[in-house]
C-alpha cells in the first residue's frame, strides 16, 4: 500500500499528536452509533432494509473509531464511506417506502441525488473562489442530506403527518449536530476538547430516529 495512505491526519481539535489515544473522547463516543444500531435492529423485527441500515450504522461507529484513533488517510475513508452508504441507502429506502416508487425509479433518483451531492462542494468552491469545505470544516458536504431530510419531511406532511413530523424534527437535530461538527476547530482556543464528540452523540440519535421512522411508517 502506498505510504501516503498512512500519513497522519489532524482534523479535529482534541487531537494534539499522532498517538492512538490522542482523541479519547472523540473515539469513545462512537459507541453511541453501536448502541443506536443495536436498538434499531431490535425494533426492526425482521424489517430487512432497516436491519441492513442498522448494520451500516454499526459500521459507521467502527469506521469513525478507526479514524479518531489511527488518524491517517485510509482510516479517513473508513470513516466517510459508511456514512455515505447510509445516506444514499436511506434515501433509496425513503423513495420506495415513503413514496411508493418502484426500485428502478428510486435507484435513478438516488443516483441523481448522489451526483448532486458530489458536485455541490466543487461548484460552490468555484463560485466562491475559495474552499467552502475548509471554511465549514467539511460540513458543507452534508448540506444535501439536510435538504433531502427537509424535502422528504415536507412532502410527507399530507401523506403521513406523523412520519413527516418525525423526519422534520430529525432534520432539525441533524442541523444542531452539524453545527457542532462545523465549529470544532474554531473553538479550540477556548475549548481544547472541541465539540466534535457532540456530533457523534447527536448524529447517532439522528440515524436511530431515521431508522425508527422507516420501521413505524404507515400510509
Amino acid at each position: 500500500m502506498d505510504a501516503s495512505w498512512f500519513e497522519p491526519v489532524r482534523a479535529y481539535c482534541e487531537r494534539g499528536d499522532a498517538a492512538f489515544w490522542a482523541e479519547p473522547v472523540n473515539a469513545l463516543t462512537n459507541g453511541a452509533f453501536l448502541i443506536a444500531a443495536a436498538l434499531a435492529a431490535r425494533r426492526a423485527r425482521g424489517d430487512g432494509p432497516v436491519l441492513a441500515l442498522a448494520a451500516v450504522t454499526f459500521v459507521v461507529g467502527i469506521g469513525s473509531f478507526l479514524f479518531h484513533t489511527l488518524a491517517n488517510r485510509w482510516s479517513m475513508l473508513a470513516d466517510v464511506i459508511p456514512i455515505a452508504v447510509f445516506i444514499y441507502g436511506y434515501f433509496a429506502l425513503a423513495m420506495t417506502r415513503f413514496f411508493g416508487l418502484r426500485p428502478a425509479a428510486a435507484t435513478a433518483l438516488t443516483l441523481a441525488f448522489a451526483a448532486l451531492s458530489f458536485g455541490l462542494t466543487p461548484t460552490l468552491d468555484a463560485l466562491a473562489g475559495r474552499s467552502i469545505s475548509g471554511l465549514t470544516n467539511g460540513s458543507i458536504d452534508y448540506a444535501p442530506a439536510v435538504l433531502a431530510l427537509l424535502g422528504v419531511g415536507v412532502a410527507l406532511l399530507k401523506r403521513a403527518p406523523g412520519t413527516a413530523r418525525s423526519v422534520l424534527v430529525t432534520a432539525g437535530l441533524f442541523l444542531v449536530s452539524l453545527s457542532f461538527r462545523t465549529i470544532d476547530v474554531s473553538v479550540c482556543p477556548r475549548l481544547p476538547l472541541g465539540t466534535h464528540f457532540l456530533w457523534h452523540l447527536l448524529n447517532a440519535a439522528v440515524l436511530y430516529r431515521l431508522l425508527i421512522a422507516a420501521t413505524r411508517f404507515r400510509v
